[in-house]
């Protein structure tokens, strides 16, 4: 492949989450987005249209079926994969092949024969994939991060990880695609990945067995009538019955979610405002998994994705004492709120109207507990989003960042391998499994071949390092 003074960049699927990876690479020297692939041409024009206001020049656009052909003909090197869960191996593989860079969102993939599908292809070609987990670079997990590996609380024994959804955020993964588990494999995948990659990443450990239960007990037609909290609408555009239904979406209320999708429509047919007590609902909204990991601590996890407040807990008991951290990301939800977001985040991407505090508090043996100080932000992913894109491609920068010494720590910040990706995706895979099931799974019979990594030593610790389609 011939080389060009710019990294010849592809964006496929041009959803929401996509404006993050088109903007960091208009706004960063050395990158060029030469190439969109969406079988909407209303949301590759938007596209367009960012990188128009950044200076950029436009990017050719292609169908989803000539992908092949688009990576040789516009002679990309990189290829960013943002479209919807299922559909990641699809451009994943040929890429590899194509000898391209490959950064892909979360999840990996949905599924563990598409997981093994893209194991075996970077074992093949030896070529890069990163997954894009976001919550590693948050400054408050750095923390926790630094202080469990250097022995705070001595050997980590357990681990109590609750995480909430309110009922604004939450409610969203049940107006799209998402509410399908064969397009997203469900919360334990889509989202709960974000958390095991955490977890793995925070212990350098690797999950062995799991267990758990879940259900779809708020959300859905059934739960929906039997609480009271059903309306009579499809989806909320257009629908009386929506109209003060707090748990609707007004896509014509924000610039950039009329623009990306209720414009759309016509391309492709896909409608991101459902009603989520409509059916039908195949994934789960209440989960609680149990996960034994090789070296033998164990963890307990809750997801909720209906909770009045947003945030987290995580709670390390340790051979020394004990690590607390509770992140308060909004405290309450009003019944209708207007979305701020320029980009039509429902949440991340700016701080929500009633945010809270984080708190970070080590309880040692035979000592009073310590508050440890804490960089915090509630936009942009609890500024993870910034230091993520830094370290993929560089600074915007890079003059400054050297005075600054950041371009350094970005360079040297885990980034998640496959193997990570595929480790991280395990957890959900099996606690997807168990419900189902009610028996625990054990996660290398999930995944052959997990404990090898891609360039074929066994598995042991992981430590992290290295670097028809709709949109998310």
């Amino acid at each position: 492949m011939s080389r060009t003074p710019h990294r010849r960049t592809a964006v496929v699927g041009t959803g929401h989450r996509a404006q993050t990876f088109t903007r960091a690479l208009a706004e960063r020297p050395g990158h060029l987005v030469a190439a969109l692939c969406d079988p909407s041409p209303t949301r590759m024009a938007f596209h367009n249209r960012l990188l128009a206001e950044a200076g950029a020049p436009a990017a050719t656009r292609w169908e989803p079926d000539r992908f092949t052909d688009m990576l040789a003909t516009e002679d990309i090197d990189e290829v960013v994969v943002t479209t919807i869960d299922v559909e990641h191996d699809r451009y994943i593989v040929p890429a590899l092949k194509a000898g391209c860079r490959v950064v892909t969102e979360k999840p990996m993939t949905v599924d563990a024969a598409r997981c093994a599908r893209i194991l075996d292809t970077v074992r093949e070609t030896g070529n890069s994939l990163t997954v894009a987990f976001n919550y590693r670079f948050n400054p408050v997990h750095e923390k926790v991060r630094d202080l469990l590996a250097d022995g705070a609380i001595g050997e980590v024994l357990s681990v109590h990880f609750e995480w909430l959804l309110d009922v604004r955020h939450g409610a969203d993964y049940f107006r799209r695609w998402h509410r399908d588990k064969r397009n997203s494999g469900g919360l334990m995948v889509h989202k709960s990945s974000h958390h095991f990659d955490l977890v793995n990443w925070w212990l350098g450990d690797e999950p062995r067995d799991v267990f758990g239960y879940g259900r779809l007990g708020f959300y859905g037609p059934e739960a929906g009538e039997r609480h009271g909290l059903r309306r009579d609408y499809d989806r909320a555009h257009g629908a009386e019955q929506a109209a003060d239904d707090p748990f609707a979406l007004d896509l014509a209320a924000n610039d950039t979610l009329r623009a990306l999708y209720l414009d759309a429509e016509r391309d492709d047919g896909y409608l991101r405002d459902r009603n989520v007590f409509g059916g039908p609902v195949s994934i789960e909204d209440d989960m609680a998994v149990l996960v034994r990991y090789a070296r033998g601590a164990t963890m307990t996890y809750h997801l909720t994705a209906y909770s009045p407040w947003e945030g987290y807990r995580v709670m390390f008991n340790g051979s020394a004492g004990r690590l607390e951290l509770e992140v308060e990301e909004s405290r309450w939800q009003p019944p209708r709120t207007r979305i701020g977001s320029g980009s039509g985040a429902v949440h991340g991407d700016t701080a929500a109207e009633h945010a809270g505090g984080a708190r970070l508090t080590l309880r040692p043996l035979w000592r009073p507990p310590v508050d440890i100080p804490l960089v915090t932000a509630h936009e942009a992913h609890g500024g993870g989003d910034p230091r993520m894109l830094d370290a993929l491609f560089g600074p915007v920068d890079p003059a400054r960042a050297a005075d600054a010494g950041t371009a350094e720590r970005a360079v040297a910040h885990p980034t998640a391998t496959e193997r990570d990706g595929a480790l991280a995706l395990a957890v959900g895979l099996a606690a997807n499994r168990c419900f189902e099931t009610g028996r625990p799974v054990a996660v290398p019979e999930l995944i052959p071949g997990i404990s090898k990594r891609s360039d074929g030593r066994s598995g042991g610790r992981s430590d992290g390092q290295g670097a028809q389609v709709q949109a998310r």
